[in-house]
């Protein structure tokens, strides 16, 4: 199959570990970084390629000794001084600096960005290049370790688990240690003027003038989390953050163990609590369970929507029924031209790849009763925590549940072009 992006990603090695460790300065938007990978290789190797942007690299080593590299055009080649048979584990050094620029993609700029006083990375799916050398191919996921320094004032949010905090003169070190493996587009850092406090469990960080907003739009957190712990099994991480930055955001942004707001999805009126569901379900489908492709992003977009629109009927809105009949008819006005297992990198993220990933669930859930179709979700997160997907593994998984035969309803909504019915 050919990648979506074949210019990012090397196949033949895997990364089991990133060590990172940053300093940033905020009003120059500079930052510093030694990154350490733990690479483990897939075939005889005499060459790594790295995924890097617009820094200047000072040095590699791999092993503790010098390596030759060129980087150019968002990559990194670097030379290995011994050839790396199948199997074999090196450890790799780049040291890197410059001010950090977002990667162009068919979305605008992908990655790390400024806000107007501080920064947050935006990574899916192919922005993890604009701040640190990776293997950026979403089917490699690997444990974080996050160190980042700067200006006491700012608060640094990252994933995984706070387990460092050290003062200096005029800076704050803030290390984060993500034990459980995670795909390169979900790595992130948030730093903002922020205040922190908790919340049903969850950690949030968010400008101290919105505290009012921010406790009462998420003031439903735990009721949400209990939901989806019953429908989808067991929370797969070790903490849950919300970010709300300083500045209005297009979209939400996720992030393994984070999600990440802007001040306008804080209204006060929980005008935006679809949107919360959204990203918490993205911890199962997307964090936990990533797609080893691409094309496969129905199985992250689609079930997040389809948890709105079970939020919605476990919390007194419109039932599950009601919302797939609504968008089945606002879909079906929709020109039908893409498939929804392969939609193309243009249609990543087209709002039909989200809704008709949520019909399919339904027309799903309508074929199999909820005395089969929520054990067979608690099975797929359970089975495949904290590994990659594809739709086929999804779809095999499906039928081995379940005495009918799902084939053809599975094919008609993920193969073909037309929108099936969705009373068939």
């Amino acid at each position: 199959m050919t990648s979506y992006f074949p210019r990012h990603g090397d196949h033949r090695y895997g990364v089991s570990h990133y060590d990172l460790t940053l300093t940033y300065r905020v009003p120059a938007n500079r930052l510093d970084g030694v990154a350490r990978l733990t690479v483990l290789s897939a075939g005889p190797l005499t060459t790594l390629d790295l995924d890097l942007g617009q820094f200047r690299v000072s040095g590699v080593t791999v092993d503790g000794a010098a390596a030759r590299y060129s980087h150019s055009q968002g990559k990194l080649r670097v030379t290995v001084p011994r050839l790396l048979p199948v199997g074999a584990r090196a450890d790799v050094e780049v040291r890197y600096s410059g001010s950090p620029v977002p990667v162009r993609s068919f979305w605008g700029g992908l990655g790390w960005e400024e806000l107007t006083d501080g920064a947050l990375v935006a990574g899916q799916p192919i922005g993890a290049p604009s701040w640190f050398p990776c293997n950026d191919r979403p089917g490699d996921k690997a444990s974080y370790r996050i160190s980042v320094t700067t200006a006491s004032p700012y608060q640094v949010i990252a994933n995984g688990v706070l387990v460092a905090k050290r003062r200096a003169a005029g800076t704050t070190t803030w290390i984060y240690e993500q034990a459980e493996p995670m795909a390169s587009y979900l790595a992130s850092v948030q730093i903002g003027r922020y205040q922190l406090s908790e919340i049903a469990g969850t950690r949030l960080a968010h400008p101290a003038r919105l505290a009012t907003r921010v406790r009462h739009d998420f003031g439903r957190q735990g009721e949400m989390m209990a939901l989806f712990t019953d429908l989808f099994g067991p929370y797969p991480f070790a903490g849950y953050t919300v970010v709300v930055a300083d500045d209005d955001l297009d979209i939400p942004v996720e992030a393994q163990s984070m999600s990440v707001f802007g001040r306008n999805h804080v209204d006060g009126g929980r005008g935006f609590e679809r949107l919360i569901a959204h990203e918490l379900a993205h911890q199962w489908f997307g964090n936990s369970l990533t797609v080893a492709c691409w094309r496969d992003i129905w199985l992250q977009e689609g079930f997040a929507a389809y948890a709105e629109w079970l939020w919605s009927e476990a919390s007194g809105g419109p039932p599950a029924a009601d919302l797939a009949r609504r968008w089945h008819d606002r879909v079906a006005r929709l020109a039908q031209d893409f498939v929804l297992a392969d939609p193309g990198p243009p249609m990543l993220f087209d709002d039909r790849v989200y809704k008709r990933g949520a019909l399919t669930l339904h027309a799903l859930r309508r074929a199999l009763g909820d005395e089969v179709f929520f054990p067979v979700l608690r099975a797929w997160t359970a089975e495949r925590r904290h590994g990659s997907v594809t739709t086929q593994e999804f779809a095999g998984h499906v039928q081995r549940h379940t005495s009918r035969s799902v084939g053809p309803l599975l094919s008609a909504w993920l193969y073909d072009k037309p929108l099936p019915p969705l009373n068939p």
